[in-house]
């Protein structure tokens, strides 16, 4: 699994490792029913410590997106995809909010702000663009 974390960030480890296995759900890169590393295998590919993914595997499980199988280990759920897109959009809706909410009290005109609204979209979503755009 190719998670990507930031030792720097203000976001909890824990809470980065949660927050990507629900994107990957959410992307279509996990499906559910896949069986997803176990701890050891995880914390050994991330340089983590093995406490940090079994504390993000066991808020996932609370959550609904994965399951336990008895002397397996665990699965994504068969319903995990739809909440976890749902859980993305609303993320994506409030990082919105919050970027308006911080253009309309700047100097900045609303053609302005629109204007740059559609550059970046235009950058990440027109078809000449490269997927390193995409993850920048």
């Amino acid at each position: 699994m190719l998670l990507s974390i930031d030792p720097r960030s203000q976001q909890p480890i824990y809470d980065q490792v949660v927050r990507q296995i629900k994107f990957a759900i959410a992307s279509g890169v996990l499906q559910p029913g896949s069986m997803i590393p176990s701890v050891r295998e995880l914390a050994k590919e991330l340089v983590l410590n093995p406490n940090t993914i079994a504390r993000a595997y066991r808020e996932l499980q609370a959550d609904g997106i994965l399951e336990t199988v008895r002397g397996v280990g665990l699965r994504v759920q068969s319903k995990a995809r739809r909440r976890c897109v749902n859980e993305q959009r609303e993320l994506i809706r409030a990082r919105l909010e919050q970027m308006i909410r911080e253009a309309s009290t700047s100097s900045l005109a609303r053609e302005e702000v629109e204007a740059m609204i559609d550059r970046e979209l235009d950058r990440f979503f027109s078809p000449s663009s490269s997927d390193s755009t995409r993850t920048k």
